[in-house]
């Protein structure tokens, strides 16, 4: 492995652990899934480094990553609106009170 490599798969893992510090130690729900993003992005980094070869990359690890990102993007659309649904619902009840 070279030295890019490796640079780019400590980023990587450093990346994932700081978003699993995030997600076990924020409680507000915006921050978390930021948190988890960013835990995804750590693996993405990674899996990118891994495929990287002497003559090329690696064309299906290229394909998880791109489907990835879309599950990754998709997942946190509905993240931001259960997250929305969850303080709409905390305010509501916060008025009958």
């Amino acid at each position: 492995m070279t030295d890019a490599v490796l640079f780019y798969m400590g980023t990587g893992v450093a990346l994932w652990a700081l978003g699993l510090y995030g997600l076990l130690v924020v409680r507000h729900l915006l921050r978390r899934i930021i948190a988890i993003n960013l835990m995804t992005s750590g693996v993405f980094l990674v899996m990118v480094a891994l495929g990287a070869r002497e003559q090329g990359t690696d064309p299906v690890l290229q394909a998880l990553v791109l489907t990835g990102l879309v599950v990754s993007v998709s997942a946190t659309a509905f993240a931001l609106h259960l997250a929305t649904a969850v303080a709409a619902r905390d305010d509501g009840e916060a008025d009958r009170e």
